[in-house]
């Protein structure tokens, strides 16, 4: 049996591998999902990514800021089905504004150094999602619910 710190340690693990997640919105009942460059606070409660204020993204957002992100190590091959990880967030997004925008913006700008342009464009929101739940699936079926600590 897997324990919490060793599930936020694998969690942790396939998140800091990746650089794409996918982020699914909505807005009027109607889903909608983008690719987006994400990075993950040390504490895992939250998700950080950047997106310009004039996007449909940005509109959902501001309109429900319920979210849920997928993020997994899959390589396109058979062998995925049995190997690799995948890992949903659900979370409440906002815009990060003043010094908690100064704080944040390294830790986004550490895995994604050549984003540092966009993100500092007067047009560009730095997004974090606070992290109400994680759902980790491995091995194809085995299934886990980890929360970050309080």
């Amino acid at each position: 049996m897997i324990d919490t710190g060793e599930m936020q340690e694998i969690v942790r693990n396939l998140l800091n591998s990746q650089r794409l997640a996918v982020l699914s919105t909505q807005m009027s009942g109607q889903p909608y999902s983008n690719l987006i460059a994400f990075a993950v606070t040390p504490d895992l409660k939250g998700i950080l990514f950047a997106t310009t204020r004039a996007t449909r993204k940005y509109a959902n957002l501001t309109t429900e800021p319920r979210v849920s992100l997928l993020m997994d190590n899959r390589s396109n091959q058979e062998t995925d089905f049995g190997e690799a990880s995948a890992v949903t967030i659900l979370g409440t997004a906002a815009e990060v504004l003043g010094p908690d925008r100064e704080s944040y913006l390294p830790v986004y700008l550490q895995k994604h150094p050549y984003l540092e342009e966009f993100v500092s464009s007067p047009t560009c929101a730095l997004i974090r999602v606070k992290v109400e739940k994680y759902i980790m699936v491995t091995q194809f079926q085995e299934v886990r619910e980890i929360y970050p600590a309080p």
